[in-house]
């Protein structure tokens, strides 16, 4: 039988199919499941500056933005669990989420960036992972799309 799936539904013209996946289809995923990983790693040092303020190199005053580690803790909190949400979005072929991570990710390095003098070699760690998203999301997006 025929594939009679509109245009609609599949997000291809009628009567085509989706090109087939290449290769690059694995940094989608990788970006995906980085995402889901760094919102886990965000929320972990959200987490320690809420309980453990003494954890961190710096007072919280000696950041480039002076807020709390009570207020740092919320931020990062806050930015894991979107991660999570737009990972799973990205690994789904979701244009909202190739959009939504590529947002996210560049708050989550300039935030990062100004969390820097806190704990510098994980913050350059997380900075490094977030610019290694945007690239996989905005160069490879496209091909999840259908696919899986």
């Amino acid at each position: 039988m025929t594939d009679m799936r509109s245009e609609r539904q599949t997000g291809y013209p009628a009567g085509t199919t989706a090109p087939d996946p290449t290769g690059w289809v694995g940094w989608i995923l990788f970006a995906g499941m980085m995402l889901i990983l760094v919102g886990c790693f965000q929320a972990i040092v959200g987490f320690v500056a809420l309980f453990d303020n003494s954890f961190y190199v710096h007072r919280s005053a000696d950041l480039v933005v002076s807020v709390s580690y009570t207020g740092w803790g919320w931020v990062h909190i806050l930015l894991g669990l979107l991660a999570m949400a737009g990972g799973y979005g990205v690994m789904a072929g979701k244009m909202w989420a190739r959009v939504y991570a590529i947002i996210y990710a560049g708050i989550a390095a300039i935030v990062n960036m100004t969390f820097l003098s806190a704990y510098p070699v994980w913050m350059t760690i997380l900075i490094t992972i977030d610019v290694l998203i945007i690239w996989a999301v905005a160069v490879h997006g496209n091909e999840v799309k259908g696919n899986y």
